[in-house]
């Protein structure tokens, strides 16, 4: 099952854009985020609660797990949202994050000695330029973009910096507690910036709640539980570079569900990226 774990995570990664495409036109992103939060805190408190889950022993660990947590979830996921709520194309968007993979590589050997040798960094360079081809056709026209791209560049800042902390400082809990650790103070930070800047106005349509379980059960459960077990065994970087399978895969899926175009450009791209990954991930 762990030889899989990474294809499955990154196959469940991808279907987050199910939830964008289908909830954010009912409600603003931040309090469309706050909502999952809550439902996920209640849901992982009460697994946590029946399964008697052991929690940490150590006031510090609570702490790590927690800055751990608003750095994955409320500054990289309320990044994303945003910046697709205001309009930067889904493309683009991927793009700024799958800088990730190569910022991870930096800071892997300045945070946690992880020494990325040459194979590697051929390997994340390739995984980049795949990911441009794949979205190349998405961009429109980047000089309207403009400050839409802070929430983007934001987002890439906090799942990076999430990545390595946790890696350095509680890459190993229990994923029952630990979530409802990391999720808590990532409720209470998305909640005061809601109180700033949005309403908390909320259409209960179909194809809200239909996104809502989705992001909850499938990304937040599913694809986090595997994110967490994934930087508990592996080196940051070699976690890290399966964010560069995420813009192929969704392409993939976006094309079986709605039909949307794979352009030669972007299949040429994918095969690249895998490539890329492949080289990044080979053992020695």
């Amino acid at each position: 099952m762990q030889r899989f774990s990474p294809f499955l995570f990154v196959f469940l990664w991808s279907t987050g854009f199910i939830g964008a495409k289908y909830g954010l036109p009912y409600t603003e992103p931040l309090s469309f985020l706050l909502t999952r939060y809550g439902l996920v805190i209640t849901l992982m408190l009460g697994i946590a609660l029946a399964t008697r889950a052991p929690w940490p022993l150590e006031p510090l660990q609570w702490l790590h797990i927690g800055i751990s947590g608003v750095l994955v979830h409320a500054v990289y996921l309320g990044g994303v949202f945003v910046a697709i709520k205001h309009g930067l194309p889904a493309g683009v968007t991927a793009l700024v994050v799958g800088l990730q993979p190569l910022l991870t590589a930096f800071g892997a050997g300045c945070f946690l000695g992880e020494k990325v040798n040459t194979r590697q960094w051929t390997g994340l360079g390739l995984g980049f330029v795949g990911v441009s081809l794949v979205v190349a056709d998405k961009f429109g026209t980047l000089a309207a973009l403009g400050p839409m791209l802070v929430p983007a560049l934001v987002a890439l800042l906090g799942i990076t910096a999430g990545t390595l902390y946790q890696k350095r400082f509680c890459a190993k809990f229990d994923l029952r507690t630990g979530a409802v650790i990391q999720f808590v103070p990532t409720a209470i930070v998305t909640a005061i910036a809601v109180a700033f800047f949005e309403n908390y106005q909320i259409e209960w349509t179909g194809s809200f709640i239909f996104a809502l379980g989705w992001l909850v059960l499938v990304l937040s459960i599913g694809a986090i539980s595997l994110l967490n077990l994934l930087i508990r065994s592996g080196s940051a970087v070699n976690v890290a570079s399966l964010f560069y399978l995420t813009p192929p895969t969704t392409a993939l899926i976006a094309w079986v569900i709605f039909g949307e175009t794979l352009t030669p450009t972007a299949i040429i791209g994918m095969v690249i990226a895998v490539s890329g990954v492949y080289l990044v991930a080979r053992p020695k």
